[in-house]
């Protein structure tokens, strides 16, 4: 897998797919950023990290808990969706939230031991390098202090999973050929340890996607999210058949009028070491 490929598809395609990100993926992130947020613990007058901000679904929650003796720092490798939350905090009155574009597994604007917390909702399976990235967080973390990353669970309990292959059928997309390798039981965990973080402890998180009708539905996974860029590359035809044999794929997940897709993620805490052994 090619890195410079990998950050290259990210960037543009999160760029197409900002503006209709939220109206997609708003109801069905809500429980998974819930629980990352119970798990982060965020405290007033911290220091915030908010990694793969998206349009700040997780930052805004972060910035109302930290208040203006806070700082939250939230990036992201697509300028659009920085753009976004550079709007949103403006709009809010929210000047101790920095929006940043800048690749994960690097953060020179923030020195080292300077942040209390460090999260990421569902951005990590997006990276070439997990091991790049985590020594980056640690590095930027103080003593003691702790991180909590979301990823999406097990395939084989994500409804919407057919979207990957519909989608490379007609245009090789290479979005993310390991999108789901940190969702397999205790790969997070293991790969938290592996960097030196201390007593990681990961949870899983059934839940549902939910869809008001076939049109909602295919815009979510189409044109809001991770196979955006390649959808752009479509013609008519293709998007129609496309369309279509998604639609079939979630068929058994009709509820109504619309859908309630199954979906499964993974949420893991962890902490910097307070101290560097002997």
């Amino acid at each position: 897998m090619d890195a410079n490929l990998q950050r290259r598809i990210q960037r543009y395609g999160w760029d197409k797919a900002a503006e209709r990100y939220e109206d997609g993926w708003r109801d069905s992130l809500a429980l998974v950023q819930r629980l990352l947020l119970e798990q982060a613990t965020a405290r007033p007058g911290e220091r915030v990290l908010d990694i793969a901000c998206g349009t700040g679904l997780v930052t805004f929650p972060l910035a109302d808990v930290v208040g203006s003796a806070g700082r939250v720092v939230a990036t992201d490798l697509s300028q659009r969706m920085v753009d976004i939350v550079a709007r949103g905090a403006a709009a809010r009155g929210q000047p101790w939230v920095e929006a940043i574009r800048t690749d994960a597994a690097a953060h020179p604007m923030l020195a080292d031991g300077s942040i209390d917390l460090v999260t990421c909702a569902l951005g990590l399976m997006y990276v070439p390098d997990t091991g790049a990235v985590l020594r980056e967080v640690l590095r930027v973390l103080r003593p003691g202090g702790r991180a909590v990353f979301a990823v999406w669970g097990d395939r084989r309990k994500c409804g919407w999973a057919e979207i990957f292959p519909i989608v490379d059928a007609r245009v090789t997309s290479e979005v993310c050929p390991l999108f789901f390798r940190l969702g397999a039981h205790g790969a997070l965990a293991r790969e938290l340890a592996r960097a030196g973080f201390e007593a990681p402890d990961e949870q899983r998180l059934a839940t549902s996607l939910p869809y008001d009708s076939p049109a909602s539905a295919i815009d979510a996974a189409f044109a809001g999210g991770p196979v955006a860029l390649a959808y752009a590359r479509f013609d008519g035809r293709a998007r129609q058949a496309a369309h279509a044999e998604y639609l079939a794929s979630i068929a058994p997940f009709r509820f109504g009028e619309g859908y309630r897709i199954p979906g499964e993620f993974v949420v893991a805490a962890a902490r910097k070491a307070s101290a560097t052994r002997a």
